[in-house]
């Protein structure tokens, strides 16, 4: 697989080709650039992982071409890349001023070869470990290594470590909160390109409007957007949801897998499809082919290994190691206090049916460590725990002016549907902890402050719920 990809922009051709032939004896991959404007074609064309970049140049000086691409440059922050500036008229002003405007470092010429290639591995690590980061903000860290000994499990795991030595795309199918998010991470971790970035998107969480820019980028007014596609360079591209996915955008996904490269929205390049794709659905296929909602070509195109996910009911001896992994992870990441599930509790959890799978397992952990601080979790916690979810989901509580509303959320527009949500959301949080703000805001996973906020922005009285939930 091949190394990280370093565009390197000078004008003097001995220090490219010195700087180059460096960089390529490391096992990068690196393309060189004589000025600014054959630099800013490099990143249209291609977006590198790393760029060194001279200060002095005839056309566009360095700082200003650096200013230039992070405003200029839409993307996410997965999307952008580390500049090391580079300048043999070097001064304090200019390198304060070069990182005030986002360059990692500044070497001075003559270039010390030691000093460059560990700025510049340096410079890839901590790019890497950023990315990783914002990964793992994103939601709870969930192990890589699958959890439980049952036969099932140890099979699917066997299967993804085979599947990880082939570079084929994969689709991962199963019923929701299976796992399938979690397989994908362990399968890019076994792959050769681990080293490699992995991103994952859930197609249901975007919206119609968005979803091909986001997955492809754009082009406009000089102005890019480094789409999921690149951003994913040559790591993994996880694509949750695929059957959700809007017709329009299944066709360009259809011609980037059969042409291998694609077009930013508004671009004129053709860029090369680089990333694993591995794809995730809880539909029927076939069944969405035949109602005409998902390509069939499409579906050939992902569809070239298959596994298949078991839901948690079938492996339910997996269950009381799933449940101490969860709490131990919770204790540790969010500081709950500890809590043993006693012998009672762990049975009847053992013999529930899971119908939402880890998900449903991980919340449910969740709750029984905010709910309480008694060292033990009792049956009668879990039974009240699963009388709420159940009644959750079978029916909606009325006595509530979010959830009433929620009933025709689909007849309103978009930021309205989403407010009434999000009013369901946080006044039924509050009902299950007794009116606890600072226990929903954990629940929530959002920050106490911008719940306040938001509470008062949706208009929602936390003592009026606290005083009905304890009624």
């Amino acid at each position: 697989m091949a190394s990280s990809y370093i565009l390197v922009v000078d004008d003097e051709p001995d220090i490219r080709g010195l700087v180059q032939e460096i960089l390529q004896d490391e096992g990068y991959e690196v393309e060189t650039a004589k000025n600014g404007g054959t630099a800013r074609d490099s990143c249209r064309q291609r977006r590198p992982d790393l760029v060194l970049l001279d200060i002095w140049m005839p056309d566009i000086d360095g700082i200003s071409l650096l200013k230039e691409w992070k405003e200029n440059t839409d993307n996410s922050t997965m999307g952008n890349f580390p500049v090391i500036m580079m300048s043999g008229h070097g001064s304090v002003e200019t390198a304060v001023e070069a990182t005030r405007l986002g360059a990692y470092d500044f070497l001075e010429k003559p270039l010390s070869l030691a000093k460059l290639l560990l700025t510049v591995e340096h410079a890839l690590q901590a790019h890497k470990l950023d990315k990783e980061n914002q990964g793992m903000r994103q939601q709870l860290s969930i192990a890589d290594e699958p959890v439980g000994k049952s036969q099932a499990n140890q099979d699917l795991a066997q299967e993804i470590k085979q599947i990880a030595q082939h570079d084929s795309r994969v689709l991962f199918v199963g019923e929701p909160g299976s796992g399938k998010s979690k397989y994908s991470r362990l399968l890019h971790r076994l792959s050769k390109r681990s080293e490699q970035p992995y991103i994952e998107l859930g197609v249901a969480t975007l919206d119609v409007e968005n979803s091909a820019r986001e997955l492809f980028g754009s082009e406009v007014d000089g102005k890019i957007y480094y789409g999921l596609l690149e951003q994913a360079g040559l790591g993994t591209l996880y694509i949750d949801d695929i059957g959700e996915m809007d017709m329009a955008t299944q066709g360009r996904l259809l011609s980037t897998l059969e042409t291998g490269c694609f077009h930013r929205l508004g671009g004129s390049e053709s860029i090369d499809l680089m990333c694993r794709i591995i794809t995730a659905t809880h539909y029927s296929m076939e069944q969405l082919i035949a109602q005409e909602q998902f390509k069939s070509e499409l579906y050939f195109q992902l569809n070239v290994l298959q596994v298949k996910f078991p839901p948690l009911r079938e492996h339910c001896e997996d269950v009381p190691d799933l449940l101490n992994y969860y709490r131990d992870r919770f204790v540790q990441q969010e500081q709950f206090n500890y809590r043993n599930f006693s012998i009672a509790a762990l049975n009847k959890l053992r013999n529930y049916p899971w119908p939402g799978n880890l998900l449903e397992l991980k919340n449910l952990v969740q709750r029984l460590l905010i709910v309480s601080d008694e060292e033990n979790i009792t049956l009668e916690e879990v039974e009240s725990s699963i009388e709420y979810e159940t009644q959750r989901l079978d029916k909606q509580d009325d006595s509530l002016p979010g959830n009433s509303a929620l009933k025709t959320l689909f007849e309103h527009p978009l930021k309205e549907a989403r407010e009434l949500f999000e009013k369901a959301y946080l006044e039924e949080k509050l009902m299950a902890v007794g009116g606890s703000v600072g226990k929903v805001a954990q629940l929530a996973g959002v920050e106490r402050t911008h719940l306040y906020r938001k509470m008062k922005v949706l208009g929602i009285d936390a003592k009026k719920i606290s005083k009905k939930a304890k009624e």
